[in-house]
């Protein structure tokens, strides 16, 4: 009996040699340095032969934006973290190094990478460790264990950290005082070394457009920080003073544009920073920027854009008087921003009654502007000039109350009017109509009796038959037959008229045709 076994086929063979290709050149792929594994999320050196003594940089930088962690260890050669090599990670968010010989990180060093969250910089070789480069990040962890740092003011921030630490257990964290004893850094006591504080002489900044105004910037901590303005985007000319304590800062010749803008005082020395903001508010008269012939839209819009502060009051007029606001027409105000405010005037569903010219006058305390637009909603009805530009118009249920207590309209006609006075039209048309048919009806009926009404006698032929002749055509018993055609008389009786096939019996009653038995014709039938 022969035994066969399974040798691995050539598709087998081929899969594993490209696994193998695949792991092999990966590192190569993204330009790991030796020493160094990578994947497209992270980047771990921890051999220690021959060693990394530089922070690995990918060789494109586009290969490092999506490396959320890095982690290096057992790298005695690796001694600092210096600018723009941790930068190239942008997406970075947790960072280890330990176990290595980092002595020095640059105050510079993670200013691109401000998703960090996570830094664990253990059993290193750092003395001493400046704030800067973590003052901008949202650190969650910072940890520094077994790093022979000495008893200095520059690590005192370190401290100051613990005591608000971020995180549910405190580090073991010690430091070598000038007596080369070790000292736990929460108990670690340095003269003249505290946390900055600054204070603004005035936190209710208010100034009117076009005065100049000057701030003042009180400062204490040891060493004595150093002191600047943050002024981003003010557009007004200024100039500070920094060298002196208070430093100050003098805004000249107020912009408007300047108002709602945040100025701040920082005062920084090596164990940390504080900063004193205020919001500078500038009085001045309004300024209507914008405003538009009226848009169609779910009402019609006359749109505007009005700045000022204090906030200005807007008053509107049609063709040189006021305009009383009413449901049907009312201004809206949608977007505020600073002393900016963007509205419109609404009006809803307007006529050609509504044409005309629009004025705005926007007033506060320190002045005011107006603008004049013209408006022209649709045509008037009838005059040949132009289409009308909204052929509902005469559905809406609006009135004359619109501009009617800035106009005298008394005698104008109102949409609602117009839609009254035809349907009164339509009602009208109804019932001459019906009428019409009424009288046509009547008159038919009229000629009908007059026709076959004339004939008051009606002739009866014996006891089987009421009608003998034509002439009583107009009897209701019109169209009963006598004679050999129908079945036989005495199937029904003596008193019988025959109505089709069917013999009734009848019984003769004067009043029904309203005469005498002395007044019908004889019986002309015989037996």
């Amino acid at each position: 009996m022969v035994s066969w076994r399974r040798r691995p086929g050539p598709g087998l063979a081929r899969l594993w040699g490209l696994c193998c290709l695949v792991l092999g050149c990966w590192p190569n792929a993204l330009g790991c340095p030796a020493s160094c594994g990578c994947n497209s999320w992270r980047i771990w050196c921890t051999g220690s032969s021959p060693g990394i003594a530089s922070f690995p940089v990918p060789q494109r930088s586009a290969e490092g934006e999506n490396v959320t962690e890095i982690y290096i260890a057992n790298q005695p050669n690796l001694e600092s973290i210096n600018d723009n090599e941790v930068g190239f990670y942008v997406g970075l968010k947790n960072l280890t190094v330990v176990d290595s010989g980092l002595r020095f990180v640059s105050r510079h060093a993670f200013v691109k990478n401000v998703n960090l969250q996570y830094i664990n910089l253990s059993r290193n070789k750092l003395s001493s460790l400046s704030k800067k480069p973590f003052r901008h990040l949202g650190l969650s962890d910072l940890i520094l264990v077994d790093n022979p740092f000495k008893c200095s003011c520059e690590i005192m921030w370190i401290k100051k950290f613990q005591e608000t630490k971020f995180y549910t257990e405190t580090q073991d964290l010690y430091c070598i005082d000038d007596n080369n004893k070790k000292t736990a850094l929460m108990d670690m006591k340095v003269p003249n070394c505290d946390l900055p504080s600054a204070n603004l002489s005035n936190y209710n900044i208010t100034v009117v457009e076009g005065k100049s105004i000057t701030l003042y910037c009180d400062t204490t901590g040891g060493p004595p920080p150093n002191v600047s303005w943050v002024v981003t985007n003010l557009v007004s000319n200024h100039e500070s003073d920094t060298n002196k304590n208070p430093a100050s800062l003098t805004i000249k010749n107020v912009s408007s544009m300047d108002s709602g803008l945040e100025i701040s005082c920082v005062a920084e020395n090596i164990v940390g920073e504080d900063q004193a903001s205020a919001e500078l508010t500038v009085f001045f008269a309004p300024n209507i920027t914008f405003i538009e012939s009226p848009t169609p839209d779910h009402h019609w819009c006359i749109p505007f854009t009005v700045k000022g502060n204090p906030k200005p009051t807007l008053q509107w007029f049609y063709e040189g008087a006021v305009l009383n606001e009413s449901e049907y027409i009312c201004t809206k105000i949608h977007v505020i921003n600073q002393s900016e405010y963007h509205g419109c005037l609404q009006l809803d569903n307007p006529t050609h009654l509504n044409n005309g010219a629009y004025t705005l006058l926007a007033k506060n305390d320190y002045g005011e502007d107006e603008k004049r637009v013209d408006a022209h909603f649709m045509s008037v009805p009838g005059d040949g000039n132009g289409p009308i530009l909204d052929p509902d118009v005469y559905e809406y249920e609006t009135t004359p109350n619109d501009l009617g207590d800035a106009t005298n309209n008394s005698n104008q006609i109102t949409s609602t009017d117009v839609s009254n006075k035809e349907n009164e039209d339509s009602i009208t048309v109804y019932v001459v109509v019906g009428i019409a048919a009424l009288v046509c009806t009547g008159l038919v009926i009229t000629l009908i009796i007059l026709k076959f009404g004339r004939h008051s006698k009606f002739g009866m032929k014996g006891p089987s038959s009421v009608i003998s002749n034509d002439d009583d055509s107009a009897s209701p018993l019109h169209h009963i037959s006598n004679g050999s055609n129908t079945p036989s008389s005495s199937e029904g009786g003596p008193d019988a008229v025959i109505i089709g096939m069917t013999k009734i019996p009848v019984i003769e009653n004067p009043q029904y045709f309203g005469i005498t038995n002395s007044q019908l014709k004889p019986d002309t039938c015989g037996n």
